[in-house]
Order: C-alpha cells, then structure tokens, then sequence
C-alpha cells in the first residue's frame, strides 16, 4: 500500500507541524487540498489542544497529522542558569527589564499519558513525533486507534532506530529544514546532512517508507525528492506567510526580506539547535553558545527580551524560524501552496 493511501491524503504533500506560527485554520486548509495538515501540540496543554482538535475535526473530515516533541525534561541546573543571566544581562539592561525577576520554566512538555489522554477521543490518523518517539507504551496506545506513526530522523543511525522501535514511517529532516533539529541519538551538528544526501541513505538503510524534509518549496523539488525514493515530502517553510498561519508581521517581513536568505542553527532560543533567521541576539552571542541552558529551559529568560524588543517594532530576540528555503513564502492561500507543490504529479 502506498504511504499516500496509508495516511488517507490524495497528495504526497505534508505540511510541517510548526508551533508558535499555525493552529487549526492552517492544518485544515491543507487537509482540505489533498495533502496532510498538521497540529504541533508541544506548546499546548491537554486542553488547548482539544479545543484545537474539536474546531479541526468541526471543519474537516480529512486526515489529520497531531505533532508531539518526546525529549527529557532537564533538572535545572542553577550554575548553568546564571551563566545564562550573565549573557542575557546587558540586553536587559538595555530594555530596562529586571534581570533578577527573570522567568524559568520549560514551556514545552513531551508526550505522557496526560496528553495521549485528551488525544484518543479524536483518533487522528497521523501521529508524529520530534526528538525519537515516547514510551512504547504510549506507541502501543497511539498505534491501537489506528492511528500511522511517524517521527524524524537527521542520521542513518536515527532512522534504525525509530524503525525498530516503532515508526511506521520516517521523516528524513535534512540540514536546511527550518525549526528544530529532530537529533535524538547525537548532540553533534557534523552529523547532520543535507535533505539530498541525507534521503537516499535512509532509503537505502530501512524497510519503512520515507519522507524528505528540508528545502523541498516547489514542485521540481517535490520531484527531485520523489525521483531519489522518497514516498512523500513534508514542507514548512514555503506555508509560513499563508493567509491561515499565524505568523506574525515581523516574522512574515523577515522571510520576504533579503534577510532570509541567512539562516543559522541556533539553541539560543531553546536550548536547542533549530534553524532561523539571524537576529541580533544570535550574531552578538554567536548561534550556538554554552551559556544556553538544557532545552527547553532557554526559552523562559529569552521571552522578556522578545516582548520588549517586538513592542517597539523589533526582531532583534525573535526566533524567526525558516528554512534555507524561504523562496515560496508568500501571502496566499494554503492551498495554493499545495496545488504548486503538487504540479505534475501523476
């Protein structure tokens, strides 16, 4: 059976689950135009995200992906959280913020029983995962509704992995993908490769279909990726300046400025390595920096800054997640977006 079938879609188009930018009305739009729309549920609590599933399955009676993150959460470590206040001092000083009220906390909660509780009654088709997959009693929970489970692998190792753990499918998240690195069993970035070269080892290496992801933003790329034995493509990026994502008007500016075109991997906004546009805080700290905390732990303290600097009309400690790709983003329809992605296939 074709992994187009499998999922339920009548397009290999699935869009990435991009949290803090889409809720239900992107998810839909794409659903609705033959591909696979998608929920990030990272950020949401048990509750938001049933809201966000009842206004989903209310519009659209299409398959649905439903996204979850499957990391650790980290002990607070305070030696390490104060290195963090001396770095992020002096630009809290500039805005006139309290350093010492700085906030902590994660803001980011992986996949528990919690979750996979407020998740069965919708019974969506598709369940994903980011950084490896959760318990297998919590794969066992997912896959008895029925539901295809996916997660991303950056390594030929990675995707091994998932295989004999679980996944029904892999996606194969190729160094230019924007957002965060999917890297479970590495915390090295000369590990990680690009979508074209990435793709046709994990082809090689498992028995399980596979999904490029990474710099895919028009048809001759959904076909490049097709041709080197992906089953399908999952594209972020190229959606975020739909007219359904909630992206917000700096970030939309950014992607359809020069300023798109140098994006970094970054952990400074989370702790850990996720691909975006260069702002200020990334140049003056440097993207990678030891002084960031254990994900999610970074995000607290980085919030104050974002809220300052946005009121008055700057990015400057935005993350402004993209893809090294940002070529396709413009202000249109999702659907659109698909119908371009899709041109020419048979």
């Amino acid at each position: 059976m074709s992994l187009t079938r499998r999922l339920g879609i009548e397009l290999p188009i699935l869009q990435a689950p991009m949290a803090g930018v889409q809720g239900a009305e992107l998810a839909v739009a794409v659903s609705e135009a033959g591909g696979l729309g998608a929920l990030p549920c990272a950020m949401l609590t048990p509750e938001t995200m049933a809201d966000e599933l009842q206004r989903i399955r209310a519009a659209s009676a299409r398959a649905l992906n439903v996204n979850f993150f499957c990391h650790t959460p980290p002990a607070p470590d305070e030696a390490q959280l104060a290195r963090w206040h001396r770095a992020l001092a002096p630009f809290y000083a500039e805005y006139g913020l309290d350093i010492d009220s700085m906030p902590a906390g994660g803001g980011r909660r992986p996949f528990d029983h919690d979750a996979c509780d407020a998740l069965e009654p919708f019974r969506p088709e598709v369940v994903s995962f980011h950084f490896g997959l959760p318990a297998p009693e919590l794969i066992e929970r997912v896959k008895g509704w029925g539901a295809v489970v996916l997660s991303s692998a950056t390594t030929v190792e990675e995707a091994c992995w998932l295989e004999a753990h679980g996944a029904d499918a892999i996606i194969a998240q190729g160094l230019e993908a924007g957002g965060h690195r999917g890297m479970f069993l590495t915390e090295d970035v000369t590990h990680q490769l690009g979508t074209f070269a990435l793709l046709p080892q994990l082809v090689a290496a498992v028995s399980v279909p596979v999904i490029a992801a990474g710099g895919v933003a028009d048809a001759r790329g959904v076909s490049a990726a097709l041709a080197l034995g992906a089953a399908a493509v999952q594209v972020g990026t190229a959606f975020l300046c739909c007219t359904e994502a909630t992206t917000s008007a700096l970030h939309r500016q950014a992607l359809q400025s020069e300023a798109a075109r140098h994006t970094a991997l970054t952990n400074l906004y989370t702790g850990r390595p996720a691909r975006g546009i260069v702002t200020r805080l990334m140049r003056e700290l440097g993207p990678l920096s030891e002084a960031a905390p254990a994900f999610p732990l970074a995000t607290a303290a980085i919030a104050p800054l974002r809220s300052a600097a946005e009121a008055v009309g700057s990015a400057d400690f935005s993350p402004l997640w993209a893809g090294q790709n940002a070529s396709a983003c413009r202000e249109v329809p999702a659907a659109e977006v698909v119908r371009e992605l899709s041109a020419g296939l048979s």
